[in-house]
């Protein structure tokens, strides 16, 4: 199982490069990805969210053994309507906002073997790839949080924080 990077780990904000060469390796890192957000209750997970900057996002909205999806190189090429709706993210364990997210997308990406594909989500599809692809571009879920929100989780947002500072702090300290 990958680890998950949490929040506020400056890997998080890289802007992820399109992926050139689908091969076993990234087969393998998908496969990955899909068990670790299975293991971890997850509904999608970005290639940044395991510290790797690639254009790669695999997700199961449904929930559902087998409805599992890998997406390469995503992008959106139309997008319609909007709704308020919860979200949580994995790189932010605890922590749940209502953001505003487009209800119907249409995206082109590749599989896996390289192939293009091209999907039209509607509803919780779709908001499980619009977090996803902000991701890839080292957009956090903190960013798109109303003014309110983002008041309303600063304490567990500074504990994080507090976590992520006290690990690094431990990592450099010599055993002994």
């Amino acid at each position: 199982m990958l680890e998950v990077l949490l929040y506020p780990d400056p890997r998080l904000r890289r802007v992820s490069t399109q992926v050139e060469e689908f091969d076993d390796p990234l087969r393998e890192l998908a496969a990955e990805m899909i068990q670790t957000m299975t293991t971890e209750s997850g509904v999608g997970l970005a290639a940044p969210q395991v510290g790797i900057s690639i254009r790669l996002l695999v997700m199961n909205p449904s929930g559902e053994e087998g409805d599992d999806h890998a997406l390469v190189n995503p992008r959106v090429t139309a997008s319609s309507g909007r709704e308020t709706g919860e979200e949580g993210c994995l790189s932010f364990p605890g922590i749940y906002a209502s953001l505003v997210r487009e209800t119907e997308i249409r995206i082109e990406a590749q599989d896996l073997d390289g192939q293009a594909v091209e999907w039209t989500l509607n509803g919780f599809p779709a908001r499980v790839v619009l977090h996803e692809l902000d991701h890839l571009d080292g957009i956090l879920f903190v960013d798109r949080m109303s003014p309110a929100e983002r008041i309303r989780w600063r304490p567990r947002l500074r504990e994080l924080s507090r976590q992520a500072s006290d690990a690094a702090q431990a990592a450099d300290v010599p055993g002994v």
